[in-house]
């Protein structure tokens, strides 16, 4: 945004308009205001356009700098005044940028606001508002911008008569009231229904993005591990007016696959480590005005299944419970007044919490696709407590069907979107005992893992991102993102390596933007790599993309923009496999030969006949040395024009292709020195009995590994 020089424009306009300041209206008044209760306390805002303009620039007494936010609305600013004072006048000191539409709120809590003022006619300029209120925090909410930039003020001045001093009563108090089936959590004894997010983002961040998603309707983050680094996260949710649900890790955390095992019956030294962090923490933040409740543990009692089975894991089930019983009874004895939880990734873990946790004061669950049975499970557990919802979203990539490559059949864009409008209607829908829900979200990843589950992957706002505000109560309308309803490749289970594939997609824009088209791959069911990169592709519908050299199951990725910060995000699965060769492989089902072969580790062995069986999935590994060989008996000699070597991903970087009549003299038909791995097509003839590949410098760290070794006559 240009800064303009505020002398200048209101000189222009007086010339060109006669009209840009105009004289005070009837709600503006000249007469003695109370005392300058604003400047130079702590501010916060929607957004800001950049580090130059800052929300603190509102309130520092100096004309010369300025606040200025996001070009788009709504918007607002609050400054907290530290206590609740009686107010009568507003000052709004507006850059070029300013309001033609908003309105001036107060709030003892922050959570809370009073209309004292509103207006749809704002003239810009110095306009100075008698005001009629009492409040801790007073706020600019901004409806209607004048013009295509942001709301630039260079001061915001609120005056009145001080109060008393310090927090208002109750403050930092957080507790379950009410009796069976008819719970609410209070807040400063005030109802607080959690609407919230998971936090992914460096604590560091908080400042930057809370206020972004305070003004969508989140009023909670979550987090699943406490230390010192969580203050500023802390610290930036008080600031806004938000809470966090803090989390304590406990191993094993995260549910299936996740590291560390724990023996919760015998290892007295790691409770007694971690529920001195407990405590540490606990100790360190019970007084942070951030803090909603504790949360202790996440996922652990489906985690131990990794562990132990049969009836020992029972025990560690009940010693985990036990456990996490003794965290609760620590935190309260530090800190009375905050609520403790403890998270699991199914209400499985609840009868657990029932028996052995009789401490904690309510229920929290990790629950996806079939999170609308949560209702019905605690109905059938005969439980006495009320609970929240921690995680959910979407289907997970365990709960949905394969399709036809064998691959988690993930959500489409639309379906991602009604997965988070679906998990926040079922739990409202269970009035007095769900006390609300943090959704996941990542943060601004653009990963696998991101694009299955995050609201803003890449900081663009999605489908999900909207229904989201739209569930929480936030402000509708502006511009929102494409909207995709089919896509289609047209081969799916054999698309040769390196070759193209042509790609239809259904998409509209609500908006009519102009719409850009940018395709990605993901190697995750090859790799473990959640990694996503850009292919190139051409044409404006249908697409022509080029596909990887590797062999494997890949996903594609079509990313929808339309310009305004907004994605749509669309992926198939696609079987890449080697590219046709005409003729025959004469070395097929042909015995084969090599200097070593991987005998034992994970999958092992891994024989040389592995190269002739014509199967892709079977392969020959070798010696982690140099040099290495493979080879083939043809039976006799025999004429060829073709070989085709199809690499896993330790292949050769230097080797060379040989022929003998007799399998001691050798002639050498082909070599290189700078080869990539995948799938090498040689148009290379020959005639020999034996075939010889001789690996002379490996491509990884791991030795030579061959799917296919083909040799052709056509």
């Amino acid at each position: 945004m240009k800064l303009f020089s505020f002398t200048a424009v209101t000189a222009a306009g007086l010339l060109l308009l006669g009209s840009l300041v105009q004289p005070a209206a009837a709600h503006e008044t000249s007469a003695q205001a109370g005392s300058l209760l604003s400047q130079g306390k702590p501010v916060t805002a929607s957004s800001s356009e950049g580090a130059g303009t800052p929300a603190s620039a509102a309130v520092d007494g100096d004309l010369g700098t300025r606040w200025s936010s996001t070009f788009a609305d709504p918007q607002w600013l609050q400054v907290d005044l530290g206590a609740t004072d009686t107010i009568d006048q507003v000052v709004l000191r507006w850059e070029a940028a300013y309001a033609t539409g908003y309105r001036i709120e107060v709030s003892a809590d922050g959570q809370q606001w009073n209309p004292i003022y509103s207006t749809t006619t704002g003239h810009g300029g110095t306009e100075t508002l008698a005001v009629n209120g009492t409040g801790r925090y007073v706020r600019f909410y901004g409806t209607q911008r004048v013009g295509g930039y942001g709301y630039s003020l260079w001061e915001f001045q609120v005056y009145g008569t001080p109060g008393t001093s310090g927090p208002p009563p109750g403050s930092g108090t957080v507790r379950v009231a009410g009796s069976q089936g008819n719970w609410q959590l209070l807040v400063n004894d005030a109802p607080w229904t959690v609407k919230g997010l998971t936090w992914g983002p460096p604590a560091t961040e908080a400042a930057q993005r809370l206020p972004e998603l305070k003004s969508i309707g989140v009023n909670t983050v979550r987090t699943w591990g406490t230390d010192a680094s969580s203050k500023p996260l802390f610290d930036a949710a008080a600031a806004n007016g938000m809470r966090v649900v803090v989390g304590y890790w406990l191993q094993p955390g995260g549910g299936p696959g996740s590291g560390g095992c724990v023996n919760y019956v015998t290892d007295t030294n790691y409770k007694t480590t971690m529920l001195g962090e407990i405590q540490r923490w606990t100790t360190e933040y019970k007084d942070n005005q951030g803090v909603l409740l504790w949360d202790v543990g996440n996922e652990s009692v489906l985690g131990l299944q990794n562990c132990y089975s049969g009836a020992e894991l029972e025990q560690q089930r009940i010693a985990y419970a036990t456990f996490v019983n003794d965290g609760a009874k620590a935190i309260h004895a530090i800190d009375p007044n905050h609520p403790v939880t403890s998270t699991d990734a199914w209400t499985g873990a609840w009868p657990y919490f029932k028996q052995y946790a009789p401490d904690l004061d309510l229920l929290a669950v990790n629950s996806y696709g079939h999170v609308c049975q949560v209702k019905q499970d605690w109905i059938d557990g005969g439980y006495n407590k009320p609970y929240i919802l921690t995680e959910s979203g979407p289907a997970g990539e365990w709960e949905v069907p394969n399709d036809a490559n064998g691959v988690p059949n993930q959500s489409t864009d639309v379906q991602k979107r009604d997965g988070y409008t679906q998990a926040w209607n079922c739990i409202i829908g269970h009035t007095g005992v769900a006390l609300g829900a943090t959704l996941f979200h990542y943060g601004s990843e653009n990963d696998f893992g991101a694009v299955w589950f995050n609201l803003t992957p890449g900081n663009e706002k999605s489908l999900a991102w909207y229904a989201v505000r739209q569930a929480y109560g936030g402000p509708s309308g502006g511009n929102t993102a494409p909207v995709i309803t089919n896509m289609t490749l047209s081969r799916t289970t054999d698309v040769p390596a390196g070759g193209t594939i042509t790609v239809n997609v259904a998409v509209s824009d609500p908006d009519g933007d102009a719409l850009t088209h940018e395709f990605k791959v993901g190697g995750k069911y090859i790799d473990g790599s959640g990694a996503l990169v850009t292919t190139s592709s051409s044409g404006n519908g249908p697409f022509t993309v080029t596909v990887p050299q590797r062999l494997g199951v890949w996903k594609l990725y079509d990313y929808v923009r339309d310009g305004h910060g907004n994605v749509g995000i669309e992926t198939r699965s696609f079987r890449v496999v080697a590219p046709p060769v005409q003729g025959t492989n004469v070395a097929r089902g042909k015995p084969a030969t090599a200097s070593s072969y991987q005998q034992v580790g994970d999958g092992a062995p891994y024989p040389p006949s592995n190269v002739t069986d014509g199967n892709n999935t079977t392969r020959w590994a070798s010696d982690w040395a140099d040099p290495q060989w493979v080879q083939v008996d043809l039976g006799q000699v025999t004429a060829f024009d073709h070989l085709q070597l199809v690499w896993e991903s330790a292949y050769a970087r230097a080797y060379r292709i040989e022929v003998s009549d007799d399998g001691n003299n050798w002639r050498e038909l082909y070599s290189t020195t700078d080869a990539n791995g995948d799938v090498d097509d040689l148009a290379v003839g020959g005639s020999g009995r034996y075939v010889r590949l001789t690996g002379t410098q490996r491509g990884t760290g791991f030795g030579y590994s061959l799917y296919e070794f083909g040799v052709y006559k056509q």
